[in-house]
């Protein structure tokens, strides 16, 4: 299952995401993974929760990304929830196409793996692509 948390800069999408990735590890047996540009909401999240700073790594496209999502799954099967924030930018997403292609993809790797992503995308709804409104879960 793919989740869109969706609003403009400086809506509070990223405030709503880490009260939710903290509520929902007291629920999951398994785990939880945080991905964001930095490390600065890293004292925000519970420490059960895994923090990978997409700065560390080498990776300079939407296929290198998806690459390296399915490269940590492939490492954790106990993996149930992966939060990524400032998806567009992480992801090196800059077109409409090109965010229906990468949410396809991530559709396909979270029903073969069992994995729930949780997308902070910073577009308003109305700028959404038609094929990635219904999995809006909060506009903001």
């Amino acid at each position: 299952m793919v989740e869109i948390i969706a609003g403009g800069k400086g809506k509070g999408k990223t405030r709503h995401l880490l009260d939710r990735i903290n509520e929902d590890f007291k629920k999951v047996d398994g785990d939880i993974i945080y991905i964001d540009k930095s490390q600065k909401h890293m004292y925000e999240l519970t420490s059960k929760v895994r923090l990978i700073n997409m700065a560390d790594y080498t990776i300079s496209s939407t296929d290198e990304f998806l690459g390296f999502l399915s490269g940590a799954i492939s490492q954790n099967n106990d993996i149930e929830e992966i939060a990524l924030d400032s998806f567009l930018t992480i992801a090196f997403i800059d077109t409409t196409d090109g965010l229906s292609r990468a949410i396809e993809k991530l559709d396909i790797i979270s029903e073969k793996f069992n994995v729930r992503f949780v997308l902070c995308i910073s577009k308003d709804e109305i700028d959404l692509p038609e094929s990635v409104k219904a999995k809006i879960v909060v506009s903001l």
